[in-house]
């Protein structure tokens, strides 16, 4: 048996070999002891976290390094934060995504959601109350629209985008159009009175924003009806900055892509108790994503 001094000579000369011959890895660990998760508040900050926290222990114990997970205030703040270098990923919805890149934002996609039936899209739904007489979006004129985020796909682009195809101009059509702040605010608003209809997102008929704000007793969820779904809208990414080294990028990809696999009940929490895992994707897949959003701009100048 090894003696105590023969142990620390022999740990010593491991030691020196391992700094003679310094390895990527050691690299971008001594730069990155943690890494900074960011994730838009579609819901609210205890449930997010209680959502993510088994999921975040699982990337610490995959990727070898501290996971913080920031819980920000709007898609802005994810943009801005990933473009100052101090979020490392994050979480975006799809026009979100769209938009940093346009601006110039360094960030690369590596994984969307992927449902138990297979799909990787959702939903832009709107919603009013279900004793109301409104049966239709043209129904409304002269009432309050209820939107989420600029930066939102399913609660402002993809919402703006169905109204023109009906010939509605929000501005001219409502007699006020109001942002929620986020897809719970946006209910809650709606539930309220506060506004008499309003847009956010729907995976499911089993797995929505409505549905899960039910589950949690924040609403019931038969006091709401839907009155008018999108087509399939592309899922928003999860992205990285491409700064980061390769080694590192490759850990936090092959982590997510395998979390199923090695982690079935923390992507379970994620997917909100329900089957789900994570599906390769690349910038190309939101092209369509980024004519949506120039859409959008040239509706807003036009309003102006």
């Amino acid at each position: 048996m090894l003696n105590r001094r023969a142990i620390i000579a022999s740990l010593g000369a491991v030691g020196l070999a391992s700094a003679a011959r310094p390895s990527a890895a050691q690299d971008w660990r001594a730069r990155y002891p943690e890494l900074v998760f960011a994730v838009v508040p579609g819901e609210n900050s205890a449930a997010i976290t209680d959502r993510w926290g088994p999921m975040v222990r699982y990337l610490e114990r995959e990727i070898g390094t501290r996971i913080t997970m920031r819980v920000v205030p709007d898609y802005a703040a994810v943009i801005e934060g990933q473009r100052a270098g101090q979020i490392h990923i994050a979480w975006h919805g799809a026009s979100s995504y769209a938009r940093a890149r346009t601006i110039g934002v360094q960030v690369e996609p590596f994984a969307i959601d992927r449902h138990a039936d297979g799909s990787t899209g959702y939903y832009s739904v709107f919603y009013v109350k279900a004793a109301s007489p409104f049966q239709r979006i043209e129904d409304l004129r002269g009432k309050i629209l209820g939107l989420v985020d600029p930066n939102s796909t399913s609660g402002n682009n993809v919402p703006r985008l169905a109204l023109d195809k009906m010939g509605i101009r929000p501005q001219e059509f409502f007699s006020r159009v109001v942002y929620a702040g986020s897809h719970e605010n946006a209910l809650i608003a709606l539930g309220q009175g506060t506004v008499d209809i309003a847009a956010t997102w729907l995976n499911s008929e089993t797995d929505s924003n409505l549905a899960r704000m039910a589950s949690r007793g924040m609403l019931r969820a038969e006091d709401f009806r839907p009155i008018f779904r999108s087509d399939l809208i592309m899922a928003g990414p999860y992205t990285y900055l491409s700064n980061l080294p390769q080694d590192l990028k490759d850990r936090i990809r092959n982590a997510w892509l395998s979390a199923s696999a090695k982690d079935e009940q923390a992507v379970r929490r994620v997917f909100d108790g329900k089957a789900g895992s994570f599906t390769p994707v690349t910038h190309d897949a939101y092209l369509p994503i980024i004519e949506l959003n120039q859409f959008v701009d040239r509706l807003r100048r036009q309003a102006n």
